[in-house]
């Protein structure tokens, strides 16, 4: 189904708000809205109340309301997702942090993966910070593996370590992507400058090698670093107690991911903020993205950040001219996957029951014909204890039918 920019535009937003069905205040002001404004707004046909079992049409609670001003999207976005483990190197080892894979991608008829790599246990902010590890990101460096089938992967070894002392990236390089553009390859991630403390400010850096097995040179600085203009609130280490939170990133900046699109380098990110809050759906987390003309930059963020409300992990492909986008974990529309037209305006188009941690896509499936076709199989980690975490492969399939237990349907 071809969408454009300009459908796009029309579809009121409301609507997706009706979706989620989360929102008191367009309940409120559905109860409140005159029946002669409402049934104006609505389209009431019989074949949409026998869909939705709706029988009085003279009557609709607020949920029926919300029912009735659904775009008709189908299901061709609703997966559904199994996880499995892996062979070889990236099996679980105990003692070892495996987590955060890249994207897969496919060069010389070999699979790749990078992902952060670290060792030992997790002692919070409470123990040594100069000398423990405050998370199991913490003390990363990026290495990478290859497979034949994507099922038994060779741990290859170091593909970018973290800086020299007193460097951006001295404490930890973590939570990599991966681009391959005309016959080179860009790795994009995360960095911490020591001392790892609760207000410190990740950014993230950017290195590029001619093959896939490196070697890797690094940018001198950051290519993307949280907005300036929050301010903290006295000298304790205490990233709720703000005097002004700022911008959606102005705490830090994450997860990025690399895009090429519209001939231009696309940098999708999660932005955390300082006074990062709590709300009804879950702790306050944005993406946005940054645009440049060079694939080391410079990266000018978009005018329209936040580009969404919710999420976590960065998962986006490209899909029917746009790029699509999963949204997880975090905020009013987590768990839906989401497509836009130009990189920017996403509208929901499914809701799912969830997805894997940290997904990492694989780059050599149909993104661009099947809405889902990204979501076939890919990587991901998973926990095996607060300390220890370990790479899996997921595969994701379109769920179209529900049958009972013994039961068959003709239409699977």
């Amino acid at each position: 189904m071809k969408r454009n920019v300009d459908q796009y535009n029309r579809m009121p937003y409301l609507g997706w708000l009706c979706l989620l069905g989360l929102f008191a205040s367009v309940t409120a002001c559905q109860e409140t809205a005159t029946p002669s404004t409402q049934e104006e707004e609505l389209e009431i046909t019989d074949e949409k109340l026998d869909h939705l079992g709706i029988t009085n049409r003279d009557m609709l609670s607020a949920a029926s309301k919300r029912a009735l001003a659904w775009p008709d999207l189908g299901n061709e976005w609703f997966v559904e997702f199994k996880v499995h483990d892996l062979k070889g190197d990236l099996a679980y080892e105990e003692g070892v942090v495996r987590r955060d894979p890249s994207a897969v991608i496919q060069v010389d008829g070999k699979y790749f993966v990078w992902y952060s790599r670290s060792t030992g246990t997790t002692q919070g902010f409470a123990g040594d910070i100069e000398n423990e590890k405050v998370f199991p990101w913490d003390r990363c460096d990026i290495w990478y593996a290859t497979s034949d089938d994507g099922w038994t992967w060779k741990e290859e070894g170091l593909a970018v370590p973290r800086g020299e002392k007193g460097s951006y990236d001295d404490r930890s390089v973590f939570t990599t992507e991966i681009l391959q553009h005309e016959g080179k390859y860009y790795l994009t991630y995360q960095t911490v400058k020591s001392p790892y403390v609760v207000r410190v400010k990740n950014q993230i850096g950017l290195a590029w090698a001619d093959s896939p097995h490196g070697p890797w040179t690094k940018t001198e600085e950051p290519i993307l670093s949280p907005a300036d203009n929050g301010e903290w609130e006295g000298e304790e280490d205490n990233r709720f107690m703000v005097k002004k939170k700022g911008d959606f990133d102005s705490h830090k900046v994450h997860d990025p991911c690399l895009l090429f699109y519209n001939d231009k380098f696309h940098l999708y990110y999660k932005g955390e903020q300082m006074g990062e809050e709590i709300t009804f759906g879950g702790r306050q987390i944005r993406h946005g993205v940054a645009i440049a003309d060079n694939p080391l930059g410079p990266y000018v963020k978009s005018p329209y950040n936040p580009i969404s409300n919710s999420g976590h992990e960065i998962c986006v492909w490209h899909h029917n001219g746009g790029i699509a986008s999963l949204i997880t974990t975090d905020g009013p529309e987590k768990n839906t996957i989401q497509w836009s037209p130009d990189g920017i305006n996403f509208e929901i188009q499914s809701v799912i029951k969830g997805a894997p941690h940290a997904i990492g896509l694989n780059r050599t499936l149909d993104t661009e014909t099947e809405p889902a076709g990204a979501l076939e199989w890919g990587l991901t980690h998973q926990y095996k204890s607060r300390d220890y975490q370990y790479i899996r492969r997921f595969e994701g399939r379109r769920r179209t039918t529900h049958t009972a237990l013994g039961a068959s349907s003709k239409r699977n």
